[in-house]
């Protein structure tokens, strides 16, 4: 096969819609690494100064700068990665490199080299293969998301239409953009990537919002260590995402869409760009998607390995082919997103519901939850538990039958010590306060929150001081550095949590409690309000340890 030249890539990408970033993976393929030279080529041809493409190019962890980057093997050192021997598959691959959680805690420990996904503990176990099914759900459960996704060719256009796909959406283009917002305010239907904010009202706001043209972007940048749950939806039920971003944009009146995927997902990103090719032959998504003269176009746009990602408006600003900085909020997206127009940003666990609410109704959904709680929520279980994976339940189900009943309590006879909620985000529960029920209300009255729904389990053999510095040097590391608070701040909290700071017991503890406080009160974003969680319950539960880390550094 003929290698494109610069000009063939040029050609194919300049014109298209957020043109940047695909246009930097093509020459990152084709050459395995980024040079000065493309990097100028890049930068004359669409007019970005060079200064801003370099700080952006070198923000992001996957773009190379020395030749055959790219074929380095980037090993896995997250929390449950590490403590799964991450340190010796690294020692024991060549030019391996770190990197972050890429989203595989169900099958610790993943290598990624070029657009291949391997797994195993050792080298010699490393192997590749399709993301693991969710479990069966527990006894008595009803699931929405995962209702369909075990069906054999789920993810083909006649798989998906099997079990009634595209049909709800057919139905509601058979009558008002207003009965599909109604629709979904009924359903109580809040987004599932975390901030949980109301999915009726944001896309009421860009239905009634000024200018044109409007976007839906699914978020499906899953980079919170512990989260992986979108993977496997995009792996098994893509069409479901799509129906679900089709429906947004016949009720908001956006004509374009964009699936903003995360670097480490190379299968996934095939499987999506298969699903799209099929649903264009079959006309779900063109000039005519939503009859004649109603265009809905829809791409994916694959990141490239940066946390700060995952929010929503360092998102758009990558998308753009912006450094990739968290906006000032407001405006905000559903005013003022990509473009500066009227934007939906929606999770894909979100999205993926839309679907089975057009299908089955508003009062369906609401009464998949417990009590009060609206709909179901997936929750990504790892590290020291039997059965790691997916588990789709309803909204207030009891963490600890999840834990016990359904992922099969830990191994080993051991107990559980703590579980990080939120991924990292939430920090740790512990102790008495495991007794939760899996919803806001009930774990943010112990000073943690849901979020994406990634719990990692720890047994009574961990060092929870440890734990913690892990994750504190995983948001420093991770950290944008637009604002000094966070960007200092992650930085002094993983120094105390590796030995640094005052040597009175007291004094560090006052010291990391400020420094926590500070940074809740003045980062610009969803980061640095977040990692003092850390901090906060280790103090909270482990104490003792944390004092006998203290005085051992001494």
């Amino acid at each position: 096969m003929t290698t494109p030249s610069d000009a063939d890539l040029l050609a194919k990408w300049r014109d298209e819609s957020a043109p940047l970033l695909p246009l930097l993976h093509a020459f990152h393929e084709r050459d395995g690494h980024l040079s000065e030279e493309a990097l100028r080529t890049i930068s004359d041809d669409l007019r970005i100064p060079i200064a801003d493409l370099f700080g952006t190019v070198t923000f992001y962890h996957h773009f190379a700068r020395k030749p055959g980057g790219r074929g380095h093997p980037r090993v896995c050192t997250g929390p449950v990665c590490a403590l799964r021997g991450a340190d010796e598959l690294l020692a024991g691959l060549p030019g391996a490199l770190p990197m972050p959680c890429p989203g595989r805690c169900d099958e610790p420990i993943p290598v990624l080299e070029r657009d291949q996904v391997r797994c195993g503990a050792t080298v010699a176990e490393l192997q590749s293969g399709p993301s693991p099914l969710p479990p069966d759900p527990p006894p008595g459960i009803e699931e929405c998301v995962f209702a369909h996704i075990r069906a054999p060719g789920r993810a083909t256009l006649p798989g998906y239409r099997a079990t009634g796909g595209y049909s709800g959406l057919a139905a509601a283009l058979r009558g008002r953009p207003e009965e599909v917002l109604d629709l979904i305010d009924a359903s109580g239907l809040a987004g599932r990537g975390g901030a949980g904010f109301p999915t009726g009202r944001k896309w009421r706001a860009v239905a009634e919002a000024a200018g044109e043209p409007k976007s839906i972007v699914c978020n499906a940048d899953e980079g919170e260590p512990g989260c992986f749950k979108d993977r496997a939806l995009m792996d098994y039920d893509p069409h479901a995402v799509i129906e679900g971003m089709l429906a947004a944009g016949f009720a908001t009146g956006a004509t374009r869409g964009f699936i903003y995927l995360r670097y480490e997902y190379p299968d996934t990103f095939e499987i999506l760009e298969r699903a799209l090719d099929e649903a264009r032959a079959e006309g779900l998504i063109g000039p005519a998607a939503f009859g004649p003269g109603r265009p809905f176009d829809l791409w994916v746009r694959r990141g490239a390995g940066a946390y700060i990602c995952g929010e929503e408006t360092s998102l758009l600003n990558s998308l753009e082919g912006k450094h990739p900085f968290p906006r000032n909020r407001p405006p905000f997206p559903v005013t003022h997103g990509y473009e500066n127009l009227p934007t939906v940003v929606n999770n894909v666990e979100t999205l993926a519901s839309i679907p089975h609410i057009l299908a089955h109704g508003a009062d369906w959904y609401r009464g998949l939850g417990n009590g009060e709680h609206a709909g179901t929520k997936v929750i990504s279980l790892s590290g020291d538990i039997e059965r790691p994976g997916n588990y789709e339940v309803p909204m207030g189900f009891p963490l600890m039958t999840l834990i016990d009943d359904g992922a099969g309590g830990v191994p080993g006879g051991r107990a559980i010590q703590a579980v990080t909620m939120a991924g990292l985000s939430g920090g740790f529960l512990a102790g008495e306060d495991l007794d939760v029920t899996l919803d806001e209300p009930s774990i943010r009255s112990k000073e943690s929150f849901l979020g994406a729904g990634g719990i990692m389990v720890f047994d009574d053999s961990r060092d929870m001081v440890e734990v913690a510095h892990s994750a504190m040097e995983f948001f420093a590391e991770e950290s944008c550095g637009k604002c000094f608070p966070c960007r200092i701040g992650t930085q002094r909290l993983t120094e105390r949590l590796h030995g640094g700071g005052p040597s009175d017991v007291g004094d560090w503890i006052d010291e990391v409690h400020d420094l926590g406080v500070t940074m809740k009160e003045t980062s610009a974003c969803g980061l640095g309000q977040a990692a003092p969680l850390i901090t906060e319950s280790l103090l909270r539960y482990f104490r003792d340890r944390v004092s006998r880390h203290v005085t051992a550094a001494r």
